[in-house]
């Protein structure tokens, strides 16, 4: 048993649990209104699937966008797979939770980034700052990417702390 709880931990478990819940909607209902996401991952991350020539260009991580054209979302728990557009190439997709590095929907000003400190085995977890909600485009893998995001305003979790 450990000495203490861990709290980076859970939060970290508990944020993947809402971001599969979100996409469990979407799959469910489709993506309500003006929303999308902006969901930045690991592409080096051994269950990732993705094509060859897609890792081969995002060596370490990518941005996708599920926005405009999207399909085939299935959510497991251990992740989700989905179909993207790129430059009129359709391709399959598979990223696992713990392989989000940020989930962002600019469409209701919300964001969220996993962090790793390398100096502990705990996971951190941060709200995103109003002006990293706009992800470059060069970084944005989808047709679309070119019309940036809003600026928005992140929930803190800070009033949770202690």
């Amino acid at each position: 048993m450990s000495d203490s709880i861990e709290y980076g931990n859970l939060m970290h478990e508990a944020m993947r649990g809402l971001i599969r819940k979100v996409l469990q909607q979407v799959a469910d209902k489709g993506l309500p209104g003006a929303h999308h996401f902006f969901i930045t991952f690991d592409t080096s991350h051994p269950d990732a699937e993705l094509a060859d020539w897609l890792s081969d260009r995002y060596p370490s991580e990518m941005t996708v966008v599920m926005q405009h054209w999207y399909d085939g979302l299935d959510v497991t728990d251990e992740g989700f797979s989905v179909t993207l557009n790129f430059g009129d190439q359709p391709e399959p997709l598979y990223i696992p939770y713990d392989a989000i590095k940020t989930f962002v929907d600019p469409s209701v000003e919300f964001g969220l980034r996993f962090e790793a400190h390398e100096a502990e085995d705990e996971a951190v977890i941060s709200p995103i700052e109003p002006q990293e909600a706009n992800i470059p485009s060069d970084d944005v893998a989808e047709d679309d990417a070119s019309k940036p995001a809003r600026e928005g305003e992140v929930v803190s979790l800070d009033s949770f702390r202690k």
